[in-house]
């Protein structure tokens, strides 16, 4: 078992033959894609910019971390479904159909300031105690919430999307039957593939795979977009808006999602780290202490935000999909993810792939979005049991119902998720942020609540 442990499994700093790190690397393209792609196409961002943003800020974070700390930081960046409510809420976007340019350089601007709060936090973290601090400030009954309404109030998007409706179109029952059957087949994999090895990882890819084939019969595919697209086409890049009229709404809507994903990327690291020790010390070697890195990790999330908004990437976060896949391939080589990086910055130049993926009925990524925004919430649900959150402790119910209420409330029951609240009028003319506004009143409560438990 030393043998092959010495002869097929790699540390960070282990650089596999060439060929196997060409195949290892295209793995993780396969199990980041579908999820990637399908932020792209809820929040109108351009497909080819998003996969271009996306390597770029996953080869930027591995060389920097290779040169501040000596060794890779195993992870892989993609886009996060935590900020698609308040993206959207931007850009305005139907599935399928990309924004304006004017809507997305307004959205970048929030993005660029999430890279920001994350770089940040992360110096903060680094000087301040760590996870411990994040707690602190973020605690489970803070996040968990969050989480659960980012899931949540996506709901009636995902059936909006599976229906047709956001488009108008009167179903005469082909939408339904496509994204009930989309939906059970991601089921199905997502439960069944379980832990059966590398196709277990693409639950998603393989519910699509079934949506799209049983579309065509249907009528619903529309070819005429693969066939009339080029095959090579440079990514459309464009610049953040800091002067527009949502700007600042932008700003404080997307950036303050962030709290969602800081949490999340430090669980990932710490995860990593832990399946990246015991890994070495089964080769023999030192331990790599991927743990003591947490702050640096938050500051790398950062600088991929930033190259995301920069140049017109959906805001994004290293992916437990991509970690889950190094744990099951024992494959933590960070020259892998290189390749990964370099494989998707290439597939961002093809026009062809763009075209492939426009094609997708919003039937199948509706039954998608049904699973998918469902687990968004219940993780938001499995984080406070697992952090045994007391639920009968009046200040977490407290937390937690004004985040609940504001955020789903407002999201669903208002146009575009923006309150009309009729205060700080420069700073939101469309309303308030409903999420965004939920949060910060659960951080702000928190935060009151602790002061007063250290008065008493």
């Amino acid at each position: 078992m030393n043998e092959v442990l010495k002869k097929n499994y790699y540390l960070p700093n282990d650089k596999p033959p060439f060929g196997r790190m060409l195949l290892l690397g295209l793995q993780h393209v396969l199990t980041m894609f579908p999820a990637t792609v399908l932020v792209a196409l809820l929040v109108g961002f351009h497909i080819n910019t998003v996969l271009l943003a996306s390597g770029m800020a996953t080869l930027v974070a591995l060389i920097l971390s290779k040169f501040k700390i000596g060794t890779f930081i195993p992870l892989y960046y993609g886009s996060s479904f935590s900020y698609l409510a308040a993206i959207m809420a931007i850009t305005k976007a139907q599935y399928g159909v990309v924004a304006s340019d004017e809507l997305i350089r307004t959205a970048q601007a929030g993005i660029v300031c999430t890279g920001v709060i994350n770089i940040l936090v992360g110096l903060l973290v680094h000087y301040c105690g760590g996870k411990n601090f994040i707690n602190r400030i973020l605690p489970p009954v803070v996040t968990g919430s969050v989480a659960c309404v980012i899931g949540f109030s996506l709901g009636y998007t995902a059936l909006q999307n599976a229906s047709g409706g956001a488009f108008g179109i009167v179903d005469n029952g082909s939408w339904w039957l496509v994204a009930f059957i989309t939906l059970l087949a991601t089921i199905f994999f997502s439960v069944f593939l379980r832990g059966k090895g590398f196709i277990g990882m693409l639950p998603i890819l393989l519910g699509a795979i079934v949506g799209y084939v049983v579309s065509i019969p249907l009528g619903l595919v529309d070819f005429s977009v693969i066939a009339e697209a080029n095959f090579f086409e440079v990514p459309h890049i464009t610049l953040p808006s800091f002067t527009s009229d949502l700007s600042l709404t932008a700003i404080a809507s997307i950036a303050i999602m962030a709290i969602a994903t800081i949490p999340e990327s430090t669980a990932h690291l710490y995860q990593i780290g832990l399946y990246v020790d015991k890994l070495a010390e089964g080769k023999g070697r030192q331990k790599v202490g991927l743990s003591n890195h947490v702050g640096f990790n938050l500051v790398l999330d950062g600088l991929g935000d930033l190259i995301n908004g920069l140049i017109g990437g959906a805001a994004g976060t290293n992916y437990g999909e991509n970690n889950s896949l190094m744990v099951i391939t024992q494959n933590y080589s960070g020259y892998t993810l290189v390749c990964a990086a370099v494989i998707a910055m290439i597939l961002s130049f093809s026009g062809i792939l763009s075209g492939i993926v426009r094609s997708i009925p919003t039937a199948v990524t509706g039954g998608l979005s049904i699973y998918l925004f469902g687990v968004i919430g219940m993780q938001g649900v499995a984080l406070m049991i697992e952090e045994k959150v007391d639920l009968f402790d009046p200040r977490n119910l407290a937390i937690g119902a004004v985040i609940f209420i504001i955020g789903v409330g407002g999201h669903i029951g208002y146009a575009n998720g923006l309150m009309p609240v009729p205060l700080l009028r420069s700073v939101f003319p469309d309303g308030w942020p409903a999420i965004a506004t939920g949060a910060l009143l659960g951080i702000a409560l928190n935060l009151v609540f602790r002061l007063f438990d250290k008065k008493k």
